[in-house]
């Protein structure tokens, strides 16, 4: 059974950075980091395949960095220019079947146990 722990997060003030990890106990074939606020839905961030291929949802391009060791067993996030809007709870996901870098949270069935990120003004 795969399980996901994760580490990292924090506060910080806006334009500050951080660094988000998450280890599996065996690899996976895609992995992702979702953002959930409250009153809304958790919302894919960035995503990982284990061919290299990346995806991010617009808002973070060019600040976010997702990474994943060769072993497709620790993924992290590292976070740069953080702004307020970037606050919530991070879950790393992953999914045992190649979706590519999906964002598409239906398609990940393994789950983190949540991060809290807030950034302050």
């Amino acid at each position: 059974q795969l399980q996901l722990m994760q580490s990292g997060g924090g506060s910080v003030q806006a334009k500050g950075s951080l660094r988000l990890s998450c280890t599996a106990s065996r690899s996976s074939a895609s992995m992702a980091w979702f953002r959930q606020t409250p009153g809304k839905e958790r919302a894919g961030v960035a995503a990982i395949d284990i061919h290299g291929k990346i995806q991010y949802v617009d808002s973070v391009k060019g600040r976010f960095t997702i990474s994943q060791d060769n072993a497709m067993t620790t993924l992290h996030l590292e976070m740069n220019s953080l702004q307020p809007e970037d606050s919530g709870v991070y879950y790393c996901a992953a999914s045992l079947t190649d979706i590519g870098p999906s964002l598409y949270l239906p398609f990940y069935t393994l789950w983190g146990q949540g991060t809290q990120v807030t950034v302050s003004s």
